[in-house]
């Protein structure tokens, strides 16, 4: 026989004391002006007008007997009081909200969202993620280029694909509830557009390449990095910042410079004359890997298994471009 508990007599904060709790539409709307710094931003973000959002702030603020915004300082400075309450609310409005996706999203092998780098995905997944979905017809894929990683506990993404820069694994750190495998370790080579290369002389060392136009991502530690690789001393790197592989690979494209890639980002370009690789002779330069990581506890889920299968097939079959500039 099933044991009856009276919840609201065992927890003097359950069901007889909820009376107490706030407005939910209150908190929502206080949550978010002190997360984002102001009622506008906050209204916008909730697509609410401003106006409703003050009035459930104020509305908060009656019913807690003491100001939580600081108006003096500006609709999105908070009081002592409100700074207090709202790093608690926060904690468990996302708790809510994780424990929500949690729930409707139990076992969901239906749909499959990846996040992905996204020079990776623009450059190389995208052109092939279709073979993937003919053979995966009861999948709905959705595939998100992005530089941030994914809240894997709030289930944002099902898989996420970063290039993880050797010696820099502190910019995307793997949570216990995670698991990650390293899927390729790709050379990193030099390129340009056919036209850019006919008006340079040839390239026989990497210290050849210092004195042209060199095309970055977010800095120049690429390459910097790379130069180093092959012990040529650089004193200063000049050249744009992109901030995006494709972005750099595109300037290279339009003749705008040299960049630095890899056979995953380029190897279709090179094999269709798009882009020449101007690396010179002398040992592969290796300076990242991409990973793949899911939630450890969906990691062999039907969806996700077959995606890190075909994953992972496809890029052991990409060929380094074989061919340099002449």
């Amino acid at each position: 026989m099933s044991e009856v508990v009276d919840l609201g007599k065992s927890d003097p904060f359950s069901f007889a004391n909820r009376r107490l709790l706030p407005p939910f539409a209150a908190l929502r709307a206080f949550e978010a002006v002190g997360a984002l710094g102001g009622i506008r931003r906050a209204a916008a973000a909730l697509n609410l007008d401003h106006a409703a959002v003050s009035r459930h702030v104020r509305r908060l603020e009656m019913w807690a007997g003491c100001p939580l915004i600081d108006r003096d300082r500006g609709s999105g400075a908070l009081t002592q009081d409100g700074a207090a309450f709202h790093g608690r609310i926060s904690a468990a409005l996302n708790e809510i909200a994780s424990a929500s996706v949690s729930l409707t999203r139990r076992g969901d092998d239906s749909r499959l969202t990846l996040w992905c780098a996204p020079g990776l995905a623009s450059e190389w997944l995208a052109h092939r993620l279709s073979e993937f979905s003919q053979t995966h017809t009861n999948l709905d894929v959705e595939l998100q280029p992005t530089e941030s990683a994914p809240d894997f506990t709030r289930y944002e993404a099902d898989i996420d694909i970063r290039y993880i820069v050797d010696g820099r694994r502190d910019q995307y750190p793997v949570a216990s509830d995670v698991a990650a495998i390293t899927v390729a370790r790709p050379a990193v080579i030099a390129v340009c557009s056919p036209e850019f290369a006919r008006t340079i002389g040839a390239i026989e060392s990497a210290a050849d390449l210092l004195p042209l136009p060199l095309l970055h991502e977010h800095d120049a530690s690429q390459w910097r990095r790379w130069f180093a690789a092959q012990d040529v001393e650089v004193s200063a790197v000049s050249g744009p910042k992109l901030w995006h592989a494709n972005l750099t690979l595109n300037s290279a494209r339009l003749g705008h410079g040299v960049a630095l890639t890899n056979a995953f980002l380029a190897g279709d370009e090179i094999r269709s004359g798009r882009l020449v690789n101007l690396t010179p002779p002398g040992p592969e330069i290796i300076l990242g890997a991409y990973e793949l990581r899911a939630r450890r506890d969906r990691w062999r889920s039907p969806a996700i298994l077959a995606f890190r299968r075909w994953f992972q097939k496809s890029m052991a079959q990409v060929q380094g471009p074989v061919s340099r500039a002449a």
